[in-house]
């Protein structure tokens, strides 16, 4: 299988943290990376070649494109601890919150009174 290179970017944080597993598992970031990568497109493409569209509803929920609602609605699922294990097994990360309600968020906090 051939390789190329490409160039990305990603949190600095997330970075060293990463290098740390690498360095406890005896690997190296870079392995992480592609059996990450292959995992998430080889399961993304089996559901495709099915027609499931949950692993795609997930993924959307996991990049914090749908919300929890939307997510549950279109898997026909009616329990937020559902939708987790779901994550789970799809070995999806959690998702972060939508911008929309990170900003909304953001100014509650701004709104409030300070001393």
């Amino acid at each position: 299988m051939a390789t190329v290179n490409f160039t990305g970017s990603v949190d600095r944080d997330l970075l060293k943290r990463a290098k740390v597993i690498a360095a406890k598992t005896d690997t190296s970031v870079n392995a992480l990376f592609n059996a990450e990568l292959r995992h998430l497109v080889e399961t993304f493409e089996a559901a495709e070649s099915t027609g499931n569209q949950n692993f795609k509803v997930l993924l959307e929920f996991s990049l914090g494109r749908i919300d929890g609602d939307k997510a549950m609605q279109a898997l026909g699922i009616d329990s937020e601890e559902d939708l987790f294990l779901l994550m789970a097994q799809a070995h999806l990360p959690m998702p972060r919150l939508m911008d929309a309600t990170t900003q909304g968020m953001v100014d509650q906090l701004n709104a409030l009174p300070t001393r």
